[in-house]
């Protein structure tokens, strides 16, 4: 028996082999598959930016001329730097601009054509990855001239009112009050367009636009508000929906810090193909495993929507299933977030109680991850004052149990929009907590053999019989039966579906290629 739950090593162990289990035959289909998606994320490396006059980016048009002359199952790189070579470009995004108006027409080639296309290609590619790489190490750089937080959690704060240039000053007044994350929450609907909005934005609902230049508007105002507190302060995104390819290439050319990025969440809550959602998943995960971009999962998610005592193994087992598909992307324990939440209606008696144990069986199974532990919404009624009050429990537990990032609740949920009153009244009772019982979790120990670590064992016991169920029938099937968040998605329906391909026998990926390289 180990850590404070006294969990027993050997049914944790079987735990994660039987993720493996349920996991590798995901991981297989999406090594064999591609999807529009990725294949725009390599030319994105590659060089191709911008967008025509519609606003539809010409990496979107770029890929949908290759497509239709040779199919996706190829690969676009090989057809698209042919074609440059004969064409005489030298520019992708010129060649872009003139598949658009249908002046160039592309062929798979072979022979010596293949293998300079190949050649090609990989060079412009590893250019842009190595931009990524620069932008790692600048990350380090200020990290270690500006500081880290002196403590954990990281302090996690949403901020997006649609209009990037009324984002910044307040980021930068959020961090000036204590956040050391601050999330740009992408505007409603953006996982499901098909291609990724150009340019600075000032319109949104319920969330600012994911775009490069928003990406690198709001990093540059919060270097500067780094430089000014001596600390530095990390910033979020998305890397979910159709386009989480392109979202996690963008983010690393931008140096942005974190990205929500889970393997089921645009399957379960946007209806996504889930074939094209693992497929981009793992390349995303990839790009995420370069750049040093720590990923945030979303099994809180499910909480919204199912029990969260009932289904709370359900939970863990979305983490270990993320941990699993995380590690084989290439990402480091020290960079999965991996979510749960404070989401047990508090009229359930012992709910305080319930919640330690899922929160410390968390840190007690993933002990080399930050966690990013969520505040209660479920549940929240539209009174500031209990709301104030659920808030201070959620901050409590996560200091008691060493969450590794603990996004702020706001006393609003369920109301408004928070105000910038609201964020500061949340960041007190956020510091309040942290300064009161910061090193609480040095302290707390459950009774031996008590309600806490019952509840704990109960949970892994439940996960243990549902990842066996998972791995007699596959992950896919549990997916369409409603095993996570009790929506039913099927593997051979959703949106995207019909931007998936399997790989021909002479598909070629050179970031992928790259990617898959041992890297220092």
């Amino acid at each position: 028996m180990t850590g404070k739950l006294g969990l027993d090593p050997a049914l944790v162990a079987r735990a994660r082999e039987l993720a493996r289990r349920a996991g590798q035959p995901v991981v297989d289909l999406a090594r064999s598959h591609t999807t529009v998606s990725v294949e725009r994320a390599v030319l994105r490396l590659a060089g191709v930016t911008g967008a025509d006059p519609d606003g539809i980016p010409w990496v979107n048009r770029l890929v949908d001329a290759v497509v239709a002359d040779v199919g996706l199952g190829h690969g676009v790189a090989a057809p698209v730097f042919d074609a440059l070579a004969r064409e005489g470009i030298a520019d992708v995004t010129l060649l872009a601009q003139k598949a658009a108006a249908g002046s160039v027409r592309f062929a798979q080639p072979s022979g010596k054509a293949a293998t300079a296309a190949r050649r090609a290609s990989r060079k412009a590619v590893a250019a842009g990855i190595r931009s990524i790489d620069r932008r790692r190490a600048e990350r380090d750089r200020l990290v270690k001239r500006f500081g880290d937080p002196a403590r954990r959690p990281w302090i996690y704060l949403i901020v997006a009112t649609g209009d990037i240039y009324e984002d910044i000053p307040q980021a930068q007044a959020a961090a000036r009050a204590g956040a050391d994350v601050i999330a740009v929450i992408r505007s409603t609907g953006q996982s499901l367009l098909d291609y990724v909005p150009e340019g600075a934005t000032r319109e949104g609902f319920a969330g600012t636009y994911a775009t490069q230049e928003n990406f690198r508007l709001m990093r540059a105002a919060l270097d500067e508000t780094s430089k000014e507190l001596g600390r530095y302060v990390r910033l979020t995104n998305y890397a979910s929906g159709l386009c989480m390819p392109e979202m996690a290439t963008l983010a690393g050319l931008e140096r942005l810090d974190m990205m929500l990025n889970d393997s089921m969440y645009g399957i379960l809550f946007r209806d996504i193909n889930p074939i094209r959602t693992f497929v981009d998943q793992r390349f995303s995960r990839q790009v995420h495993a370069r750049a040093g971009i720590i990923i945030n999962t979303g099994e809180d998610n499910y909480l919204t929507t199912a029990d969260a005592v009932d289904e709370a193994h359900t939970v863990t087992v979305s983490q270990l299933l993320n941990e699993f598909f995380a590690h084989e992307a290439g990402l480091a324990d020290w960079q999965l977030g991996l979510g749960h939440a404070f989401e047990i209606n508090p009229d359930v008696p012992e709910s305080f109680r319930l919640e330690l144990a899922h929160a410390l069986l968390a840190r007690e199974l993933f002990p080399d991850a930050p966690l990013k532990w969520m505040p209660p919404t479920k549940h929240m009624t539209g009174d500031v004052f209990r709301g104030n009050l659920l808030d201070g429990f959620f901050n409590l537990v996560g200091t008691m149990t060493g969450q590794g990032i603990l996004l702020v609740g706001m006393m609003t949920e369920a109301v408004v929009t928070p105000w910038l009153s609201d964020r500061d009244i949340a960041l007190q009772n956020v510091r309040y907590v942290l300064g009161a019982a910061g090193g609480l979790h040095e302290d707390f120990v459950p009774a031996p053999g008590g309600f806490i670590q019952a509840r704990a064992h109960r949970v892994l016991g439940e996960l243990e019989n549902l990842l066996e169920r998972i791995g007699d029938q596959s992950l896919l099937t549990a997916i369409a039966e409603g095993t996570f968040g009790i929506m039913k998605r099927p593997a051979d329906r959703g949106k995207g579906l019909d931007g998936v391909a399997r790989h021909e026998a002479d598909y070629y990926n050179p970031a992928t290629e790259i990617l898959e390289q041992p890297h220092e």
